[in-house]
């Protein structure tokens, strides 16, 4: 959900689906309008939302300014270029085997900089044959790399028609979208939809990365507030789902953990409902669950995501930003009741 001093509603047209390259997978024309100011309390620009003013004054009234001496330009270079060393003599010691897993897992690390940096390797090189071995390095990974492009093509090329039917339910008989959807029972359906696509495992690595690289181009582009909003929110039924598989709010002697029953409640929850249940069930608002209580089983559910998701993965990212979120609107309301005790 997009947090401003006001919101758009956006038509979007779902007609002119098409191929794309690797950053892009939907053809969208929005139209916006302006609607009511939104007043409640938003979170912090990530997958899910945009930080607002308010949210940003709050944050720096509840939290210091911690005290550090920042690395100089010439430091930053000197670690990256010994980072870059590290990762470069990594790939040249690798085997047959090794290289295509080891380029594959730091696909994204290849840019400018790698580049230049192994040129800068190969000219010094003491020896033709070492330079030799630099280039067959280079060629190496590059055929990799085009072998990983194409297969996310491929895997967002089928992500597309996944969303689609995600979509769906608020999608209207002339193939377009309304957003916030007038009929808020196509949200439900939405969420069945996702639900029966994840459990056929349908709603993988490319399915998500195929939605952020979306998110991240709407955003870029500044003119698609209604399609951020509505790839936002299959993040959003995504997290919650896989999130509320599990539950931790029961001991193993029957007892009830508050804070955690707490957190699963605001997890399940849409996420236009946050600062209420907030407000209604901790203590400063009349509930039971006092806030130090409700940041620990956060914590603790960030740290079983780490250890049950694969490192950088795109579920990773959306996990820990789903909590994130919930841990940033969280503090802004504690602060809020703190403020207005003043």
């Amino acid at each position: 959900m997009v947090a401003c001093s006001t919101m758009a509603a956006a038509t979007v047209t779902t007609a002119a689906w098409v191929n794309p390259p690797l950053t892009s997978c939907l053809a969208f024309r929005i139209q916006c309008r302006p609607l009511a100011p939104y007043l409640s309390i938003q979170g912090r620009q990530g997958l899910f939302t945009v930080q607002n003013s308010q949210m940003l004054m709050l944050k720096q009234m509840s939290r210091r300014k911690p005290i550090c001496a920042e690395m100089s330009d010439t430091e930053k270079a000197f670690k990256t270029t010994v980072e870059l060393d590290k990762f470069i003599d990594e790939l040249r010691y690798a085997n047959e085997k090794e290289l295509p897993m080891l380029v594959a897992k730091n696909v994204l690390a290849f840019d400018t900089p790698f580049w230049l940096r192994l040129a800068a390797r190969a000219d010094i090189c003491g020896s033709n044959d070492e330079k030799k071995d630099y280039e067959n390095l280079a060629a190496s990974i590059m055929t990799v790399v085009e072998k990983v492009v194409r297969k996310t093509e491929e895997k967002i090329e089928s992500s597309t028609g996944v969303l689609e039917s995600i979509l769906e339910p608020i999608t209207q008989e002339d193939e377009e979208i309304i957003w916030p959807p007038r009929d808020l029972n196509g949200i439900v359906e939405m969420k069945k939809v996702l639900e029966l696509k994840e459990k056929k495992g349908f709603l993988d690595e490319g399915f998500l990365s195929a939605v952020t690289a979306q998110i991240r181009q709407a955003r870029e582009s500044g003119d698609k507030p209604g399609l951020v909003a509505i790839l936002q929110k299959v993040l959003q039924l995504y997290a919650a789902h896989i999130l509320s598989k599990r539950s931790y709010a029961m001991k193993a002697d029957g007892q009830v953990v508050k804070a955690e029953m707490f957190l699963e409640t605001i997890i399940s929850a849409d996420e236009d409902s946050w600062e209420t249940i907030l407000r209604g069930g901790l203590v400063y608002g009349g509930g039971d669950v006092e806030p130090e209580d409700l940041f620990n089983v956060l914590k603790k559910r960030v740290e079983r995501v780490n250890m049950r998701t694969e490192s950088g993965s795109y579920q990773q990212r959306v996990l820990l930003e789903y909590l994130k979120e919930i841990e940033e609107r969280a503090e802004a309301v504690v602060q809020a009741f703190k403020t207005s005790t003043i």
